[in-house]
């Protein structure tokens, strides 16, 4: 949903050894968009094959995985299922911001601005359900879970993590805290280096705990919710005109439950609601989920994941070699079922 109250929640830096035995459920359209997004040429160009198919998702599911399997880490992806009628308008604008991106790109195409070219082309990435088939093939050749939640799928990870089916979920956007997840585990399917102005910097995961949140900012479930709403989410995108998340939060803790939180929303001059929150509240706090998700881990399947990706021309060396380090992360794994 895309919650923007990163500027008021505290997050803690950690180690991926730390997240060594632990099963991760991550969001899988929000790591897959991720990939799409960031591994990219200089001009904003994805990676493709010969044949023009984009690779990023793949590279990026691959590679990324790999490393977080070689930490000793269990994965789950959970996919999005049907959205959410609310989520309609959401959808509209996303798609109308797409075309403004598309004109910019075509227009710093024009001026040879790589820069330009590179910053608009992130917006155009969209995931359909051809780039979902090849991830949920990939992911299952690796080993990896793959769970189809019925509605959004960071609602989901968050179910398995409240129900202790899994350490945390993993997400860069902040909505499975609303979603009761009591662990959030952010950058971890990020690249390790990050280029910046006076070079690259190593990027670790960062965790935020839910408890922490409350004690924090010295609220409850209810009112994280509220001020979510207030905030905007992809249900109601920009919340309120005028209320960022430190001014949504004085709302919050000033007037204390839903019912007056939001009606004293309505009833100053300075703000206006356009949209439906009860059903917003209702539609986060009940979340269409699946309580008994089946969970399997796959066998590694090498032969199937060389067929994959050297059919999208990938350097059968660098697979073989990350292949190598998951047979002794299997072996690893056998020797101690034996024993």
């Amino acid at each position: 949903m895309g919650l923007q109250i990163g500027e008021i929640i505290t997050k803690k830096e950690i180690i991926f050894s730390d997240l060594k035995g632990k099963t991760i459920a991550i969001d899988a359209f929000n790591a897959i968009y991720q990939f799409l997004t960031t591994i990219r040429q200089p001009d904003g160009t994805p990676l493709k094959d010969s044949r023009g198919n984009i690779t990023s998702h793949l590279s990026g599911l691959f590679y990324r995985n790999t490393n977080l399997i070689l930490e000793g880490i269990k994965i789950i992806y959970v996919f999005d299922g049907e959205a959410p009628a609310l989520k309609e308008k959401t959808r509209q604008n996303r798609f109308d911001i797409k075309q403004e991106a598309r004109e910019k790109y075509e227009f710093a195409k024009s001026k040879e601005d790589i820069e330009g070219m590179g910053k608009y082309a992130k917006s155009l990435v969209y995931l359909d359900e051809q780039k979902i088939k090849e991830s949920k093939e990939l992911l299952e050749a690796m080993g990896i879970a793959i769970i189809q939640a019925p509605g959004e799928g960071e609602a989901q990870a968050s179910y398995l993590a409240e129900q202790e089916i899994v350490y945390a979920a993993a997400s860069q956007d902040y909505d499975c805290l609303m979603f009761k997840s009591p662990r959030l585990i952010q950058n971890l399917s990020l690249a390790r280096k990050r280029k910046t102005v006076s070079g690259y910097r190593e990027v670790f995961p960062q965790i935020i705990e839910l408890k922490n949140v409350f004690k924090e900012l010295e609220i409850n479930q209810e009112q994280l919710i509220c001020l979510g709403i207030l905030c905007g989410t992809d249900y109601n995108q920009g919340g309120v005109k005028g209320l960022g998340p430190k001014k949504s939060l004085k709302f919050v803790k000033e007037h204390k439950t839903k019912e007056k939180i939001f009606e004293a929303v309505e009833k100053d001059e300075k703000y206006y609601l356009d949209f439906n929150w009860p059903e917003i509240y209702k539609e986060i706090e009940h979340p269409n989920i699946n309580k008994k998700p089946k969970i399997d881990f796959p066998k590694i399947n090498k032969d199937k994941i060389k067929k994959i990706l050297m059919n999208y021309d990938f350097s059968e060396e660098r697979i073989n070699n990350q292949l190598i380090k998951l047979e002794k992360i299997q072996k690893k794994s056998s020797q101690r079922t034996l024993f």
